[in-house]
């Protein structure tokens, strides 16, 4: 048995925090995981910033639901759910990505979640468990599933090296020369490749 784990934003949709960023007119939100491998410090960073910036809930809800997915992400999520299993491994918090999912065609998701007060600021955040993305191949692995990962992030790296076989799609080049262990493509048609390299079975692409 095989099942694919993939990290969400920069692999099928935009970076959610990226978009708010640019559309608000706050740079600093364009701080990313690809930028911060410390997710806590990351975040608290960002709570900072929407609170002094009196950002809600539903404001930056309105910026998400304006996303779309990357162009060619959903054709191959359905190439890839065609083949495997699939379950997406996220850092991003499922009040965000209800929208997105339902672009996506509802694909499984393990994600966290937010901490919103009467005003509808965000206040904090609770992980769904310490070191999820790694815990959830940890916890697949023990019931005999192949699990073979894809992602782009620091926050991604842990989830890659407990895979079976982990795939780098369009990281950044200081992750790709940190983690030279992985393949790293930038199209979805040589991350189809990639998956079929891996998978125990003949695959047709």
């Amino acid at each position: 048995m095989e099942i694919a784990c993939l990290d969400l934003e920069g692999v099928l949709v935009p970076e959610i925090w990226v978009a708010l960023a640019d559309e608000v007119g706050i740079a600093a939100l364009k701080r990313t995981t690809r930028d911060e491998p410390d997710y806590d410090v990351l975040m608290r960073y960002r709570l900072d910033i929407l609170r002094d910036n009196s950002l809600t809930l539903n404001g930056i809800r309105r910026v998400i639901d304006e996303l779309e997915p990357l162009d060619g992400a959903t054709e191959f999520l359905g190439w890839l759910k065609e083949r495997f299993q699939v379950i997406i491994l996220s850092d991003t918090f499922y009040v965000f990505a209800q929208s997105l999912m339902k672009k996506l065609g509802f694909p499984t998701l393990m994600c966290h979640e937010l901490e919103v007060d009467d005003n509808d600021f965000l206040v904090g955040y609770k992980l769904r468990q310490a070191n999820p993305k790694r815990q959830a191949v940890v916890a697949l692995k023990s019931i005999y599933y192949k699990t073979i990962a894809a992602g782009d992030s620091y926050n991604d790296m842990e989830m890659l090296k407990e895979a079976d076989f982990g795939i780098l799609f369009r990281a950044p080049q200081q992750v790709i020369e940190q983690y030279p262990q992985f393949p790293a493509v930038e199209s979805y048609e040589e991350l189809k490749i990639q998956f079929v390299r891996a998978s125990n079975r003949d695959l047709l692409i």
